[in-house]
Parts: C-alpha cells; structure tokens; sequence
C-alpha cells in the first residue's frame, strides 16, 4: 500500500539548529513533490530574472546532498508504526513535479 503512507519529512538545512525543521504528507509521492518544490523555490529565489529554470534529477540529488540532515518516516500498516527512510532512500523515489 504504497500510495497512502503517511510521511514525515525531517530537514535541516544549514549547521544552524535553528534550521531544523518537519512536513508531513499523506504519501511519499507527495513528500517527494514537497521536497522537489523546496528546491525549486530555492532556483526561483537564486534567479529572480529568470522565467524558466530547468534542472535534472542530477541538479536534485546535489541539493538534497546539500542539506544537513533530511529523512523521513514512513507509516507502515502492516506493523502500525513509522520506519526511516534516509535521503538515500528518498532519491529512489520520484518528483512529479519537474
């Protein structure tokens, strides 16, 4: 039941742990969208002047590198409780958004 698990994103973004920050999403597609529209602010807020920005999954797995710390728990319902998911795992996943 891949489609409707509950996921828990956990992210850092600098040293700072003032940073430190979660988002929950109702799947892992979802989560994964989340993180590809966090990255992609981030190109928005870099160039402002630019209309269209592009990037491949390259460009993704470099920001995601990029951060501290981010994982995820991932509800299971066969055992009713959250399993990690390291950035690792996450970049198995994909974005629909690019």
């Amino acid at each position: 039941m891949q489609s409707n698990r509950h996921t828990i994103i956990l992210m850092q973004t600098s040293q700072s742990r003032a940073t430190r920050t979660f988002m929950d999403y109702e799947s892992i597609s979802q989560a994964m969208d989340g993180i590809c529209a966090l990255y992609e602010r981030k190109l928005k807020d870099l160039n402002p002047a630019m209309r269209n920005i592009t990037y491949d999954i390259q460009d993704l797995y470099n920001f995601i590198d990029g951060l501290v710390d981010l994982s995820a728990l991932v509800y299971d319902h066969r055992i009713q409780a959250y399993l990690a998911m390291t950035d690792n795992g996450l970049k198995n996943q994909e974005c629909s958004t690019t």
